[in-house]
């Protein structure tokens, strides 16, 4: 396996959760060639080192990394891809995800080709991309399938003549390279992000690799558990990641997926110390599109800028079996309220405008076993619509936790309170969807947080209208979410 140099820091993502298109697009909904020009624009302008490349659903481009050479080749010259800045493939789960399941063997297919464009244009046998992302990974047999069938079948097949006596088909079509990925998983639900380093332990047993990424994300868990089990799941999970890795020897570079709505992350350009500080063993942050085409192209440079010099530290240490009875709990709660808002939520979900021609991976909620046998829209949707009706989906919950749990979550969630503060500025009184035993918890909570009256009153209206079935509610949801910075 090459050696990497460097491993990035801020990997600019395809969310959808951007209010404002990017400058160098004509149609709200971003799709093939934009992403193309998003990923060099994010590498040039903003400073991100990585770009993840979403491969599941429809407008998919496996030429990616031909398009970008061939377009920009005067920037890539300069920054080499696959040394300096990276292109990093997210494929289907296909033990999840039957219907895109053969998308990931096209991806791995891929990966060859793009090595030889490179090859072509910088003459040399460094690999532009050799890493993917897994999703919603269960199993560590999940991760080592990738591993394995790149390998043995994708790279393998070229030493296989094609029948006895006759050339192998390398020697036809030119060698596969590189050799071996890496694969990275991405741990998204409770049971599999507590599970994290044993999965990664036993991935790793046998191979001989310098260092592993392992990706844990930020919205799902928030959205299927409420936004303090999120934090709390992710403190343990980096926790039992750094010990893990001080067991084995091998480095392990942590991943975390947080979006710029406080309930997803609260990453933005103004707040990279903030995150930095809740998580201190990551090495690398999600730089999603509201954080890239919602701020200032100024404050969102200066952002990735600190990210990007941050030293990486040891993880909080946590009490975890406190952390997994206030998660219990406080989850239960949540997903209670929850269950009763789905109707609403729903019904929202349908003026939530949609940021990106693909569509969108599945996500936990696509399992009617997971939530009491309820559907609901993805996160970023799910998030949009709570807000939408001066709901902010961060107070959820809150009322399971009595005054000893919540003093105990502010000294492990250090930033509860500013989230939460951020969050409750776009609460709207009069919602009529307050859960009626989280009212009293929202009036008594010690947080002086300042309603933003121009949000309230675009709430008031979406709420009038819901009730009498006005039109225009899409333009509603986009002005709110303009206010705020981020869709959902």
């Amino acid at each position: 396996m090459m050696t990497k140099i460097k491993i990035p820091k801020c990997m600019s993502t395809q969310h959808p959760d951007n209010v404002n298109s990017p400058f160098f697009v004509e149609n709200p909904e971003l799709g093939g060639e934009d992403e193309i020009q998003e990923a060099y624009y994010a590498f040039s302008h903003l400073g991100c080192d990585e770009q993840m490349w979403d491969c599941e659903g429809k407008e998919v481009d496996n030429y990616v990394v031909k398009k970008l050479l061939t377009k920009h080749g005067p920037f890539f010259k300069d920054k080499r891809l696959g040394k300096d800045v990276f292109v990093t493939l997210r494929v289907p789960n296909p033990t999840v995800e039957k219907g895109e399941a053969k998308i990931l063997l096209e991806t791995l297919e891929s990966i060859p080709r793009s090595f030889d464009a490179a090859k072509l244009f910088y003459g040399d046998d460094i690999p532009p991309v050799f890493e993917v992302i897994l999703p919603m990974t269960a199993s560590p047999q999940c991760i080592d399938r990738i591993y394995t069938y790149y390998r043995d079948f994708v790279v393998g097949k070229q030493n296989k003549p094609f029948k006895e006596g006759d050339i192998t088909i390398a020697e036809w079509i030119g060698e596969f390279k590189p050799e071996r990925i890496n694969i990275i998983p991405l741990f998204e639900d409770m049971e599999h992000m507590l599970d994290a380093h044993n999965m990664t332990r036993t991935y790793l047993h046998d191979k001989n690799l310098e260092y592993q990424r392992v990706f844990l994300g930020r919205s799902d868990p928030a959205m299927n558990y409420g936004l303090v089990s999120a934090v709390l799941l992710n403190k343990i999970a980096l926790q039992r990641l750094q010990r893990l890795s001080e067991e084995i020897g091998t480095e392990i570079y942590p991943i975390v997926g947080v979006g710029p709505a406080p309930f997803r992350g609260n990453l933005r350009p103004q707040t990279v110390e903030r995150v930095s500080k809740e998580y201190p063993s990551a090495h690398t942050f999600t730089i999603q599109s509201a954080f890239k085409y919602d701020n200032p192209p100024d404050e969102v440079r200066e952002g990735i800028r600190k990210l990007q010099e941050r030293k990486t530290s040891t993880p909080q240490q946590v009490d975890e079996e406190r952390c997994l009875a206030i998660i219990r709990k406080y989850s239960q709660e949540y997903q209670k309220q929850i269950e009763a808002l789905a109707p609403i939520i729903n019904e929202m979900a349908k003026y939530v405008p949609s940021r990106r021609k693909r569509k969108l991976h599945i996500g936990l909620f696509g399992y009617p076993r997971s939530m009491g046998g309820i559907i609901l829209p993805r996160a970023i949707t799910f998030t949009a619509a709570l807000y939408s009706i001066g709901l902010p989906p961060e107070i959820l919950g809150l009322n399971a936790l009595n005054k000893d749990d919540i003093q105990f979550v502010k000294e492990i969630y250090v930033n509860l309170e500013d989230d939460l503060r951020d969050g409750l500025k776009y609460f709207n009184p009069d919602t009529g969807f307050l859960p009626k035993n989280l009212e009293a918890k929202v009036k008594y909570f010690p947080i002086d947080s300042e309603v933003n009256g121009e949000h309230e009153e675009i709430t008031d209206y979406i709420l009038s209208s819901l009730r009498e079935s006005h039109g225009g509610l899409e333009e509603c949801v986009l002005r709110a979410a303009n206010l705020r910075k981020f869709l959902g």
